[in-house]
């Protein structure tokens, strides 16, 4: 399913009008309908607030086919890898990685957001989920999974991101922050 079919199921299973939704995230009640109807997409502050208001990970929101789209070959890799995130300062141990769908048309803005996938249950359930780094664009994301998902399937112990970048937070958003 895609992000407007997840987030209208989960709207609805929640008993939540689109109004009722637009209120928990400080947003008008146009822009949810506009998400549900796969016209936009929620900042990521937004993305971040609606999964804890709502109690559900971030890739039970996501659209799987980004990532299937983006690296059809290596869906089935298994295996673990220690990833090292230095502009995150992040270090998770993963099973998979995965990205979000485009987040936003802003040249200046980071495009897409990689997670990780770790082993266990989390709070709710399901296996825990890590932020790992900020793209620019689909083809540096792209690129990052594939290479992280040879090093699994290599038995590469370790992996350090390459290709996220440095963001800024602004007023209404990110930026992001060049070197």
């Amino acid at each position: 399913m895609s992000f407007a079919e997840n987030l209208k199921q989960l709207r609805k299973s929640k008993q939540l009008s689109q109004e009722d939704l637009a209120e928990i995230l400080d947003v008008s009640r146009q822009a949810v309908s506009k998400w549900e109807q796969g016209i936009g997409y929620p900042e990521v502050e937004k993305l971040l607030l609606l999964s804890s208001k709502l109690n559900i990970s971030l890739d039970s929101l996501m659209d799987t086919e980004i990532t299937q789209k983006l690296n059809p070959q290596t869906q089935n890799v298994t295996g673990t890898i220690t990833l090292t995130s230095p502009i995150e300062h992040v270090i998770a141990t993963c099973h998979k990685v995965m990205s979000s769908q485009k987040m936003s048309s802003g040249k200046s803005s980071p495009q897409y957001a990689l997670f990780g996938k770790s082993e266990g249950k989390g709070m709710f359930g399901e296996e825990p989920t890590t932020f790992l780094g900020w793209y620019a664009n689909e083809n540096d994301i792209s690129k990052e999974i594939a290479e992280i998902n040879d090093a699994i399937v290599n038995g590469v112990a370790t992996y350090t991101l390459k290709y996220s970048v440095r963001t800024k937070k602004r007023f209404l958003g990110m930026k992001i922050e060049l070197e």
